[in-house]
């Protein structure tokens, strides 16, 4: 045995033996779970598996008690993966996500809920809250808003069409790769990817592949899926589509915004408790008359309540009428927001409460 193996034989064994201690302890921590899952149905049938506020309760006060070298984003993901194995051994929780398999938003979808879920690949936005609206998922994530982008117009009409409610958000780092199956652009003559990923790949696209044709397709795990059968195709990606298509980069981390984040949103037929740290969204229009949007927005600044996000879209009625997007902090059933919330109403022409949920760390 070298010198050097004999200093870490000890040092295994102990990490061999804390390992087998970790996995009695994770084998306790499932049989509580499932106990609490029957306790749930026992009360309520309908009871739901996953409670995202009482998940991001639990993380942040692991995050609050750690004194190791772990970081707080590793904490965050060992303990999501815990939750998500515990959780499918009561029930797998259905997602519903923009397909296929390899998008962000199936990354977004496991930055969730953990990798222990059964997927719901989708062809389109509409086919996610489709998917959850008929019940075939129990969730749904769809993304809402890119950093360079602005706002991903279809989800936010959806949201106002729909029943559905925001039950949760994810923020992620957003790094697209330029792909191909051979990792080179011999024969290739066009280059394809989701609308949002070629906007933010533009400059890059016109300063260094200027004469590719440029396709709009469903999504980036769709371009990638057919650039791996097409040798003529290129693909706009992340690391997870590059993976699970088995294609190879021509140039990595080509987003013009070295920065660039996408929002994405949870939907679901369900609403959340208080965390501690929530958001609530909400939809409103006002009659079309001077100083209107200025007289719906003081409740705001009257109860004391912070305002994260304004977007607006057109009605589409025809008309130059406009329904305005707010993110607020705190929950809807925090006193000032319950009153600022409930003076909204009063003031506005149409009023929609799409969610309070978690923040993402």
């Amino acid at each position: 045995m070298a010198a050097d193996d004999k200093d870490l034989a000890p040092l295994r064994a102990r990490i061999d033996a804390i390992d087998q201690q970790l996995l009695d302890l994770l084998a306790q921590r499932a049989e509580a779970a499932q106990a609490v899952g029957k306790v749930k149905h026992g009360i309520n049938a309908q009871a739901a598996v996953f409670r995202p506020e009482r998940e991001k309760q639990v993380i942040d006060g692991l995050i609050g008690k750690n004194k190791s070298p772990i970081t707080p984003e590793g904490i965050t993901y060992i303990w999501r993966e815990i939750m998500s194995a515990c959780r499918a051994l009561e029930a797998p929780v259905r997602v519903a996500f923009l397909g296929p398999a390899g998008t962000f938003s199936e990354q977004a979808a496991f930055a969730q809920f953990g990798q222990s879920i059964k997927g719901v690949p989708c062809a389109n936005i509409d086919d996610v809250f489709r998917a959850v609206d008929a019940g075939s998922a129990d969730f749904g994530v769809v993304p809402v808003e890119n950093s360079s982008e602005g706002a991903v117009s279809r989800t936010l009409d959806l949201l106002l069409d729909t029943d559905l409610h925001i039950t949760g958000e994810v923020s992620l780092a957003i790094q697209h790769h330029l792909l191909t199956k051979s990792g080179d652009l011999n024969g290739v003559t066009r280059v394809c990817a989701h609308p949002q990923a070629l906007a933010q790949c533009q400059r890059w696209l016109s300063n260094n592949v200027p004469k590719l044709e440029r396709q709009a397709v469903s999504s980036n795990g769709e371009a990638a899926r057919m650039a791996a059968s097409d040798t003529t195709m290129a693909a706009i990606a992340g690391t997870s589509a590059q993976q699970q298509y088995g294609l190879l980069p021509v140039q990595n981390l080509i987003q013009d915004d070295p920065h660039n984040r996408t929002r994405f949103v949870v939907v679901s037929r369900g609403a959340c408790e208080p965390s501690g740290k929530d958001q609530t969204s909400v939809i409103l229009s006002v009659d079309n008359k001077p100083g209107a949007v200025h007289q719906l927005l003081a409740p705001l600044a009257k109860h004391g309540v912070s305002m994260n996000r304004l977007e607006s879209r057109p009605a589409r009625r025809g008309t130059w009428e406009y329904f305005f997007y707010i993110d607020m902090d705190g929950h809807a059933t925090d006193p000032k927001v319950a009153a600022a919330l409930a003076e909204l109403q009063q003031e506005a022409a149409f009023f929609k409460k799409l969610g309070s949920y978690p923040r993402s760390h």
